[in-house]
This record gives structure tokens, sequence and C-alpha cells, in this order.
């Protein structure tokens, strides 16, 4: 009887995940650069097609003891001449970042003491944004490297919605990091299904990526979006849906080919920190969360599970086949695919034994700093000023 139950519901899953893979079909275009190269000046630079936002953009990077990594960033940025200016909100840091930022030309901002309440890099963007000048906002974590034209068509994106998330192409050090790495990618597809979707979906499925947010100043400083989320940890989805929920159109976009994250030090690393994310426990319900979990042990760890002991159904095989069809969708998403992505399977039962680690004990605690639990709460919460619909 228990093993029809698990049959039953392994139909369903599977019904589901190929339902939600299925909107892979109709995606929309992927960020391409959106600037021409002019003639070269008297300097030897070439200028660049003006992009829309007449005051130009603004790049507010926050960053907290980010000293070993925010050099490329940073130069990257600085060499884009679409950029107006580049602001690094130093978020009390003690390894020289401020110093490091300062002298490749950045504007640093001081971060003023963490308020009762917030989550660092809430606030560190709160205090980036009301620096810039920029009409165009563009964030970008430290670890970025941002590809020339990706501002550009982050600016002419904002043509068609009112906050624009760029996906990355991601750098791993080493097969399993890659396997790992993209076994962990898989969950988020599987439970949302891929990158830009044509038909939005509603605000409380809506994912976003803090590594790469573009906006226009006005309407967050109107809204005080980064107020309104300032408690979550899984800031970038609260943030997406907070502003979903308020009738902002929100885009969430292949960027890959103009954006690269190399995200973790160490396959160590991925598990622990990507990992405690990965559920986005204090933004989606206990009930929703159940129901994700759900999904990939059944559609993803069952069938590697039953494969290994030998006892593989004609169900485990179809998932099995979905999946390694996933892993070649999956190799636009790396710098270097290669045996890691391939063997990224084999790994999904672990994927899915973090995924229920994070679940059941979400981890409050980063970069030094530990956080009261909000699990479940929606994004905005009691606390939220009033929303305005950005759309025009």
């Amino acid at each position: 009887m228990v093993g029809g139950l698990v049959m039953a519901a392994q139909v369903v899953a599977a019904g589901v995940v190929v339902a939600r893979l299925a909107r892979g079909r109709r995606r929309l275009p992927p960020l391409m650069a959106a600037t021409a190269a002019g003639p070269a000046t008297a300097a030897g630079r070439r200028t660049a097609t003006p992009v829309s936002g007449g005051e130009g953009i603004s790049v507010v990077v926050p960053a907290r003891n980010e000293a070993a990594r925010i050099g490329p960033c940073l130069r990257a940025v600085l060499a884009d001449p679409s950029v107006k200016e580049v602001i690094v909100v130093d978020d009390r840091s003690t390894d020289g970042t401020a110093a490091l930022a300062a002298g490749l030309g950045a504007t640093v901002v001081r971060g003023e003491p963490l308020p009762p309440g917030w989550v660092g890099k809430q606030w560190a963007l709160r205090q980036g944004v009301a620096a810039a000048r920029g009409d165009v906002v563009v964030t970008l974590d430290a670890d970025t490297r941002p590809e020339p034209g990706l501002f550009g068509a982050l600016a002419r994106a904002l043509d068609e919605h009112d906050l624009v998330s760029a996906a990355p192409r991601f750098a791993c050090d080493g097969p399993l990091e890659q396997a790992l790495h993209a076994s962990m990618l898989a969950t988020l597809v599987y439970r949302f299904g891929p990158v830009g979707p044509a038909t939005p979906p509603p605000p409380h499925r809506t994912l976003a990526n803090g590594q790469c947010l573009a906006f226009r100043r006005t309407a967050m400083t109107e809204i005080d979006a980064f107020a309104a989320v300032r408690g979550h940890m899984t800031d970038d989805v609260a943030l997406a849906r907070f502003l979903a929920g308020r009738g902002w159109r929100v885009g969430f976009l292949d960027g890959g080919a103009l954006l690269e994250v190399d995200m973790h030090d160490s396959t160590a690393e991925l598990w622990r920190e990507w990992g405690r994310s990965l559920p986005l426990a204090d933004v989606t319900g206990a009930g929703r969360r159940a129901a994700d979990l759900a999904v990939i042990w059944l559609t993803a760890a069952l069938p590697v599970l039953r494969l290994a002991a030998g006892r593989a159904t004609r169900l485990d095989a179809a998932l099995l086949a979905v999946r390694l069809l996933l892993t070649g969708a999956l190799r636009g998403s790396y710098r270097r695919p290669g045996l890691g992505l391939l063997l990224s399977p084999l790994l999904d039962p672990a994927a899915a034994v973090r995924l229920t680690q994070a679940t059941l004990r979400p981890v409050r605690e980063w970069r030094g700093r530990t956080y009261p639990d909000r699990t479940g709460v929606t994004p905005g919460g009691p606390t939220a000023r009033p929303g305005r619909n950005a759309g025009r």
C-alpha cells in the first residue's frame, strides 16, 4: 500500500515538473549587448551609443569584507562608458575593502551602523540607492564579473520591466563543485521552471537573482522597497515578490552572455552557503516548502537512489531522461561546462538532503551577524510601507 501511494505521488510530482519545464519552450529573449561601439577617441577609447535613462546609470555594490573578490568586479564596471558612477557601500569592513575600492576609482559610502530589524545587505543597498544620482540603478554583488554591454542591456530591459534581474553563468573550481552546483541549480528549475518565462508567474512564485538587479531610482525610492524587506535573509526573492505583489513588472532574464559569477571558493563552502538559501524559507509558507521538497525527492532524488539499488521503474527511467535533458540545457549556465555537469544528476540525492536540512533548520547567520527567525513571513509584512504601481 505504501509503495502504491509513493508511486501515485511520484506520478503527480512528475506531471508538475514536466509542466514547469515545458515553460522553457516560450521564454523571453536573453540580455544582449545594447550599445554599439563608436569611433575611437583621441585617447584610444571607444565611445558608446547612449542608452535609455537620461541621467545615466549608477552601479551600487554592497560590500562587507570583500577585498579578496571585489577588484575584478569594480575594474569591469569602471571601464564601461555607459556607467555614470560606481558606489561601493562599505558595510563596516575590516579587511581594507574601502581603501581598495577608493583606490580603483569608486565612490565609497561608509555604511551606517545596522539598525535593529535590518539584514546587512538591504541596509547597504538602501544607503547606496540614496547616494546614487543616475536615473537607472544597477546593484551588483562583489563576486560578479560584468561583461561589456551588460549595463546598456539592463537599461533597455527597463523599457519593458520595472525590476530586472539577470541570471549569470557560473564559474566553478573543479568537477565536484560544478556537479554539486548544477544539482542544486536543478532543484530551483524543478520548483520554479526555467529563467525568463514569457508569462510572469504569480507574485508568490516570483524569483530573482540578487547578484544583479536593475531598476529606476525614483520608483524604488518612492516605494522604499528595501525597507519593506528589511528582515529577510532571502533578500532578492523577497524584494521581487514584494514588488510583483504591488503591480511591478518583474523580469528574471538570462544574462549568461554578459555576466559571470564565481560564488564560492570550495565545494564545502557551496554546500554550506548556497545550501542555506535554497529553500527560500523566509519568503515561502510551510505548505509550499513541503510540496516543493516532496517534488525534489520524488522526481530527482528517488530515481537515482532506485537506479543505484537496481530497482528503477519505468517512471524512474523517464525522470532520469528528463534530468539528462535538463543537464544539456544547463550548459549555458557555466563558464566551462564539463564532466561535473554531466555527472550532476548523481548528486541529486545529496542536493535533496541539503534542501531538507535547510528547510527544517533555516540558517540565520551571515557574515558574522545573526538575525531573528522570519521563516514563512510574507515579504513586506506588517511593517511595509504602502506600495504603488511602478508600471507605466
